[in-house]
Parts: C-alpha cells; sequence; structure tokens
C-alpha cells in the first residue's frame, strides 16, 4: 500500500513536472498572441506615418486653397477700385492675381488712365507687386 502511494505521488509529481514545463514553453495559442500583437503594433506604426503623410499633405493643399483665395479676394479688391474710380473704363481692363502679383491688362485711353490704374491696384492690400501690360488705345474713328 505504501508502495501504491509511493507510485502515485510519482506519477503525480511527474504530470506536475511534464504540465509546468509546458506552460514554459509557448504553446500555440501564445504564440498566435504574440504574433497579433507585432502584427497590430506594426500596423498601428503604418497608420500612424500614413496619417502624418496625409496631414502634411492636406496642410499643403489648405496653404495653397489660401493663397488662391487671397489671390481672388485681392483681384475682387481691385477691380472694385478700379469700378470706383470714375475716369477708367473697367471693361476694358482685366485683373488677374497670382500669388499677390497683379497684372493689370486691356487697354485705356491715356497713359494718366494707365498710371491711375497701376497706383490703384498697388495700394491694396496683399498686392506685392503690380504688373502693367494696359496698352494706349487711339482716339482716332
Amino acid at each position: 500500500m505504501k508502495a501504491s502511494k509511493n507510485l502515485k505521488l510519482i506519477g503525480m509529481s511527474m504530470i506536475l513536472v511534464v504540465g509546468l514545463g509546458a506552460c514554459e514553453k509557448p504553446g500555440p495559442a501564445e504564440t498566435a498572441g504574440k504574433k497579433i500583437d507585432e502584427t497590430a503594433d506594426k500596423a498601428g506604426q503604418k497608420i500612424g506615418k500614413v496619417v502624418d503623410e496625409v496631414g502634411e499633405k492636406m496642410s499643403e493643399q489648405g496653404a495653397k486653397a489660401g493663397i488662391a483665395i487671397d489671390d481672388t479676394e485681392i483681384t475682387a479688391k481691385v477691380k472694385a477700385a478700379i469700378f470706383a474710380e470714375p475716369g477708367l473704363k473697367t471693361l476694358q481692363i482685366s485683373v488677374d492675381t497670382e500669388r499677390g502679383v497683379v497684372t493689370l491688362s486691356g487697354s485705356v485711353d491715356s497713359q494718366s488712365n494707365s498710371d491711375m490704374a497701376k497706383a490703384l491696384a498697388g495700394a491694396v492690400d496683399g498686392v506685392k507687386e503690380v504688373e502693367n501690360r494696359l496698352v494706349l488705345k487711339s482716339n482716332k474713328k
């Protein structure tokens, strides 16, 4: 009986030793969990990088849109200033703005009107430079 009890104790001890040994070695579930964690970390890093890149591109596009809105606003203000001047014929003067540089084109009936249009355009907030391409038209009929 004592021998039987000892055999049972030895058997139980062996089962415990084998069980504990198995716990130290990662099983399929532990290995899969670790791989999932690693994949999730890598995916998170890639997503973070993509989000940063998209954010940078959106900032660039926002800046470009801001320039376009500023240019449109400058063009409108220059046209309004020219339109408000009684001696200028607004239908013959075109205004284009790119990055704060205003280009006046078309025709005017005198050099003083050309100079006046350039001065009005240059006085508008945000105008960096005025390219005066206005030509004098002849008054011969």
